[in-house]
């Protein structure tokens, strides 16, 4: 597609109540391609308000979707954003800014996490949260693995400065929301360790369990949020724990 520069690539499964309003935010990229992953509600339909470059299909795994959207941008550089992310003014304008300039192939972009309305910046990672994910790249670059649940990534060419403006990721709804989600991504990731044959030992995975709580509710600064940081901390310790214990005792 002649005149691309710049596609926005989301991939969605059931988010109607989400979705427009993430693609409001993308109106700056020259294309907006949307994966539709066995959707069964109005996700289609609000889609199409916004673009024609719709891709249907149903994937077992994260990484199968993703780079079947990958493979369905036109323009040289793509944005990939989830439906519960919004891309703001300020992060549009040094995107755009970005893929007019850039020597190098991939970007990192700080991520600002909201629990309801709550703002919380600090204590995200190992695994459970992002501070900052991978989303500007150019075409080519970006590889997802076959995972279910935080495919790896395989990258070509050079790594980029970090973007400095932020997007906002909305990322649980409440507490009840967190403790759903870490049991689906446990049980997600329980079935690829079992794939794999390396589910690890129980000892290894207690240890895990205190060196992910201390990384993430001290190294990064997770008790400034109070009980949302202790709780952030919290699952990402029993992230790993959860997974093995799900894998070994469960078919």
């Amino acid at each position: 597609m002649s005149g691309v520069a710049l596609s926005a690539l989301v991939v969605v499964h059931d988010e109607e109540k989400r979705l427009a309003t993430c693609l409001e935010r993308l109106k700056f990229a020259d294309e907006i391609v949307v994966v539709l992953d066995d959707c069964q509600d109005r996700s289609r339909e609000i889609a199409l308000q916004f673009t024609d470059r719709i891709v249907e299909g149903a994937w077992e795994r994260e990484g199968g979707r993703r780079n079947t959207g990958i493979a369905a941008c036109a323009g040289p550089w793509i944005l990939e954003v989830d439906a519960d992310e919004r891309v703001p003014e300020a992060l549009a304008g040094e995107v755009r800014r970005t893929v007019e300039s850039s020597r190098y192939d991939w970007h990192e972009i700080p991520v600002d996490n909201y629990i309801g309305a709550r703002l919380v910046r600090w204590g995200w990672g190992a695994s459970y949260g992002k501070a900052a994910y991978p989303g500007l790249f150019r075409k080519g670059a970006k590889t997802w693995g076959d995972q279910r649940v935080h495919p790896r990534l395989e990258w070509s060419g050079r790594k980029g400065p970090m973007l400095e403006n932020r997007t906002e990721h909305y990322v649980d709804r409440d507490i009840s929301d967190m403790i759903r989600r870490l049991d689906a991504y446990s049980t997600a990731h329980a079935r690829d360790l079992r794939e794999s044959g390396e589910m690890g030992t129980l000892r290894a995975n207690l240890r895990r369990l205190f060196s992910r709580f201390f990384k993430c509710y001290v190294m990064r600064k997770g008790y400034r949020e109070g009980g949302y940081g202790l709780l952030v901390a919290l699952f990402a310790g029993l992230y790993p724990l959860l997974s093995h214990l799900k894998a070994r005792l469960e078919d």
